[in-house]
């Protein structure tokens, strides 16, 4: 189905991002997979060709596209090759461009923005806790005021670009007591004494994002790593997690519509019984149904994008949008193993590892049971 969504500036962006995919990405895949983390001429490629600011201000050395189809562009485009990859670089430039662009002072912005746009300075988020997983009010991980410095301890887990990332955007408990109240939002150099990387994870999927643990042993930070206010910051988070989620359904999206395009293909060359495995009917309907499930999620996803870019995307509907894709993926791409048959269990094939990579789109950027519960709290339930 045509989408009406893009106009012809976005469209040659594409052909951008693609030409960029194929010449410093696709080649090396493999070898991100074997390595377990992306090459750092990545990075410093996409900053020069304007991809990682296009939420930033030119004065910093971003692009300011001043429209979110771009990102949405480019995150769909980073998904059809790899889920990880997308995840990765979204991160960056999805999540973590918010809280610079908003709540920097100038003094931080002209420090950090401009090698953030060039691919220098790799970010990520530090929000999730050992202890607290989607629950970001559980917070453990203290700042305490002394004189002039604040000094942090604690520590968080399932952090992508943790094995690489340069600063961090960490949320701390700066107030006593628990609960939302509190917290408030450093943004720390890894090169910090006292910041320590934990071991790269293993996990089950996406084995080329460096997902890793991050510890903070009295690291003394200043009034200057601040962002934003004291005590503000799970409002800031808050107020952030739209886009996020938006970018996560992007994301889902896109990785399913991709691998279910390729296993298409693979039905109509694949035989057995001596015709193409398509043409069963159960697996012709199979596919029919996955097509329509894909074409109508798009719909949605492509109205809440619009909605993103006019201002008026509220996280009840970010909320719909993230658990929905990610149940449209996993359920999608479990049919398509299924249908490769004992090809689509080797870990060296496309559909395994785009199986295994998008198990976790249900549980990041908060779980899909937490996604009913505001979806829920909405209808005054």
């Amino acid at each position: 189905m045509r989408r009406s969504i893009y106009g012809p500036d976005h469209e040659l962006f594409r052909e951008s991002v693609r030409s960029f995919l194929d010449r410093h990405v696709r080649p090396h895949h493999d070898r991100f997979i074997e390595q377990g983390s992306i090459d750092r001429g990545v990075w410093l490629e996409a900053g020069k060709q304007g991809f990682l600011g296009l939420g930033v201000p030119t004065e910093y050395g971003g692009v300011d596209a001043g429209d979110y189809r771009f990102n949405a562009v480019l995150v769909e485009e980073l998904s059809h090759v790899s889920v990880a990859l997308a995840s990765c670089l979204g991160i960056h430039v999805d999540c973590v461009t918010p809280y610079l662009v908003d709540l920097a002072t100038e003094e931080q912005k002209r420090r950090w923005l401009p090698r953030f746009c060039a691919g220098e300075l790799v970010t990520a988020i530090a929000m999730t806790e050992p202890s607290g997983g989607s629950d970001l009010a559980a917070l453990r991980t203290t700042a305490a005021r002394r004189g002039s410095t604040w000094v942090i301890n604690g520590s968080k887990t399932f952090i992508t670009n943790g094995a690489s990332a340069d600063l961090v955007v960490a949320a701390v408990r700066t107030g006593p007591g628990s609960g939302s109240k509190g917290i408030s939002l450093f943004a720390i150099g890894t090169d910090v004494p006292g910041v320590h990387r934990g071991r790269k994870l293993d996990k089950v999927g996406q084995p080329e994002a460096d997902t890793a643990e991050l510890f903070f042993d009295d690291v003394a930070v200043s009034d200057a790593d601040l962002l934003g206010e004291v005590g503000r910051g799970f409002e800031y988070m808050m107020e952030r997690l739209t886009q996020e989620r938006l970018n996560s359904a992007i994301s889902n999206l896109a990785h399913a519509a991709q691998l279910l395009a390729e296993t298409v293909s693979y039905a109509k060359d694949r035989t057995a019984f001596g015709q193409a495995i398509g043409s069963f009917q159960y697996n012709k309907f199979l596919l029919a149904e996955f097509s329509t499930t894909i074409d109508v999620t798009q719909a949605f996803v492509d109205q809440c994008t619009l909605a993103h870019v006019d201002g008026q995307l509220g996280p009840t509907e970010a909320a719909k949008a993230k658990w929905w894709t990610a149940e449209v993926q996993n359920r999608v791409l479990d049919g398509c193993v299924q249908l490769h048959g004992g090809y689509g269990f080797m870990r060296e094939s496309r559909i395994a590892r785009g199986w295994t990579d998008a198990r976790v789109t249900k549980i990041w950027a908060g779980s899909n049971e937490i996604m009913k519960e505001l979806i829920g709290r909405s209808l005054g339930l």
